[in-house]
């Protein structure tokens, strides 16, 4: 089973104590956040598979910080639980980047519920592949930590090759365009040449093939895009 990590984004204390417990208690991992700052903060060393989003916070709202988190390419589903109950609520908050949106009061059977929903409807596509943790030949990889395990032992990855890597597991099997990895993985500011992405995928091909020159899981398709490969 699949230890999915939630972040609670919250400021009133006693609420995300509540929360955590409570999912906790349904086998997920909890971190909490103060404020949306924080939560942006957390997000770029660590991965969630699911962000629970208050709104009126000090410092960064929860509007703000959906937004924030969408620019930056980051498509982990977000729940928001907000004061606000009234239909323009609702509409500010998906159309911000929420994938769902729960008002206060609410009923704590009903946010899990949404919570297994939202989590079964982000992972249908392939069930198999835990986000946070990924074994493929005699490799293995922690995008939690950044800790790898490559043909020549445990090394660590940088941030912008843990993201490209779990961005090609997440695509297996299937060419990723350059264009897709640009806005996933740099983002909408900062595009690198074509070649910076060939050196990350020879760096691949360096921690994880037996044989560079004729690599089994990290291919390129002149023209289009690369593809990582778990088809023997």
């Amino acid at each position: 089973m699949i230890n999915y990590r939630i972040l609670v984004v919250e400021d009133e204390q006693d609420l995300a104590e509540l929360l955590k417990i409570n999912l906790e208690s349904e086998g997920y991992k909890v971190t909490l956040a103060p404020h949306g700052a924080v939560a942006i903060n957390k997000l770029k060393t660590e991965s969630f598979d699911l962000i629970i989003m208050d709104i009126m916070m000090p410092s960064m709202d929860g509007l703000t910080a959906t937004h924030h988190i969408r620019l930056s390419s980051n498509n982990v589903p977000i729940l928001i639980l907000s004061a606000g109950s009234t239909a323009q609520d609702r509409i500010n908050g998906l159309k911000s980047g929420a994938d769902d949106y729960m008002s206060k009061p609410f009923e704590l059977e009903e946010l899990l519920l949404r919570v297994q929903k939202i989590l079964m409807r982000a992972h249908r596509e392939d069930p198999t592949i835990n986000f946070m943790e990924f074994t493929f030949g005699g490799n293995f990889v922690d995008f939690n930590s950044y800790k790898a395990m490559g043909i020549n032992g445990e090394f660590k990855l940088t941030k912008k090759e843990a993201q490209l890597l779990r961005l090609l597991i997440e695509k297996k099997n299937q060419v990723v365009t350059r264009e897709e990895i640009l806005k996933t993985v740099w983002g909408y500011t900062v595009f690198p040449s074509t070649r910076t992405i060939d050196n990350f995928i020879l760096a691949f091909r360096k921690y994880f093939e037996e044989d560079i020159k004729n690599p089994k899981y990290f291919l390129s398709h002149r023209g289009l895009g690369y593809k990582f490969n778990d088809k023997d």
